[in-house]
């Protein structure tokens, strides 16, 4: 049914006579509606909880993939670095092999949630009153499912596209990266020969900031992650003693500077895009970018619409853990601290300047975890495609492209010269607070959603 490794290309199938792909009619059926709620709600049923520190298992959900991809006359390609933690990719061949391939990629794994929190159980799957719930409605089995039900309409129709399509479905997102897109990226590149643009999670989403207002945010940047281990070193002795070489005072003091530090303000091409638009929208012509420009003013007249950008118009640290001695009245001679930062593209040479100064003499700093900020261009032909695919099915709606504040898959397939935009289409109703459901208590997505997502990816990849 499906291979554990071998060639990338796999024979496209052949029911009826290829048609070309292109924005033309949907070549959608009954079926593939059904089938994305259908394989959403399968998906969330697999516990795919990532904890962590290697502790999560794939292998079911690359399973349940590869079985649908397979019966869709592809060849997928389960892969593990790690044995459990598996990686599905399959290609789509084209219909013309000398232009570029393009992926679609979408992880498998989830965050942990505690079914003692949730109306509904997060590993169930209900589909209750047009809404499918469960960990991963949203973020992102979601996704994988209408990527799913997609291909498969494609194969009962006959319909290829112009150029190969890539399908992956990673492990380990939720995590390090390291035993799904990094190991895939690093191990096997020949997978994604001739990709040059991808798309994934998180964008074309409706944000409602106000009445009678539908955004769509199309992701075209990430921040970097810079996640940080600070350590301070001293002098061990006695709690009651003076001490002027105390870690755990350095330590402290080199977190609290960190903590209070206000990052300059630095306007990359898509945050000041994306506020030049949404100003736009409220009747305001200005160029955020301008000499003079009061940034927190600005924001502020743009309302809830303003969460789109104001976790991105400048680099952050946060400090997360602190670890520090082992009895009350021991002073010990190290102490360490956690930090995540966050860098904005053009951001890491500002970035490692400032920790060098804010940590000081007597606290080393390294990076735990670092990968690279993203930015993908906006006057392209493929960002007009996405923008206009979303509008054909919602006239109505507004596209603005934004940076993601963290950071997705994109960033591992960057390494092979892949471009990744985030395009998880979904039209959602007013008063859906889709942001809250991110790693949320009671995750879920309405129907009529991914439905709306299934025409939207179709119209795009055809078009693409």
């Amino acid at each position: 049914m499906h291979r554990v490794e071998g060639a990338p290309r796999g024979a496209a199938h052949e029911a009826a006579a290829p048609r070309t792909g292109g924005p033309g009619p949907e070549a959608l059926d009954a079926p593939a509606f059904d089938e994305a709620v259908e394989f959403t709600s399968g998906l969330i049923r697999i516990d795919t909880s990532n904890r962590g520190g290697g502790d999560c298992r794939e292998r079911p959900a690359a399973e349940y993939v590869a079985e649908r991809l397979a019966g869709a006359g592809l060849e997928p390609v389960l892969l593990e670095r790690t044995p459990g933690r598996t990686n599905v990719v399959a290609r789509i061949e084209g219909t013309d092999a000398s232009a570029p391939a393009l992926l679609v990629h979408g992880h498998l794994d989830v965050v942990p949630a505690e079914a003692a929190d949730w109306s509904v159980h997060p590993f169930s799957g209900e589909v209750r009153d047009g809404v499918v719930w469960g960990r991963g409605a949203v973020d992102m089995k979601n996704m994988d499912a209408m990527v799913l039900a997609v291909v498969r309409a494609w194969a009962r129709s006959g319909v290829r596209p112009r150029r190969d399509i890539v399908i992956a479905y990673t492990a380990d997102e939720e995590d390090s990266a390291v035993d799904g897109s990094g190991f895939l990226a690093d191990e096997h590149p020949h997978l994604f020969e001739g990709c040059t643009e991808g798309l994934s999670e998180s964008g074309a989403f409706t944000v409602h900031p106000r009445p009678g207002q539908a955004l769509y945010p199309i992701a075209t940047g990430e921040r970097g992650t810079a996640w940080l281990k600070l350590t301070a070193h001293g002098t061990a002795g006695h709690g009651s003693k003076p001490n002027r070489a105390n870690a755990v005072s350095r330590l402290a003091a080199a977190v609290a500077r960190i903590g209070a530090y206000e990052w300059p303000v630095r306007l990359t091409d898509t945050v000041a895009a994306c506020i030049t638009e949404l100003a736009a929208l409220q009747g305001l012509a200005v160029d955020p970018r301008a000499p003079g420009t009061d940034l927190d003013e600005l924001l502020g007249k743009l309302g809830p619409a303003a969460a789109l950008v104001e976790a991105t118009i400048r680099n952050s640290s946060n400090p997360t853990m602190l670890s520090a001695g082992y009895k009350l009245n021991v002073i010990p001679g190290h102490a360490t601290a956690y930090v995540d930062g966050r860098t904005v593209p053009g951001g890491e040479a500002e970035f490692t300047a400032t920790l060098d100064a804010l940590t000081g003499p007597d606290v080393h700093w390294e990076f735990e975890h670092r990968e690279v900020a993203l930015q993908a261009p906006l006057d392209g032909r493929t960002y007009g495609i996405l923008r206009e695919s979303v509008e054909h099915f919602d006239p109505d709606g507004h596209v603005v492209p934004f940076c993601m504040a963290g950071g997705t898959d994109a960033k591992q397939f960057s390494r092979l010269g892949i471009t990744g935009y985030g395009f998880s289409p979904l039209k959602l109703p007013p008063r859906f607070d889709y942001w809250a459901l991110f790693h949320g208590v009671d995750e879920r997505v309405p129907v009529d959603a991914l439905h709306f997502g299934v025409r939207v990816l179709d119209r795009a990849l055809r078009a693409l």
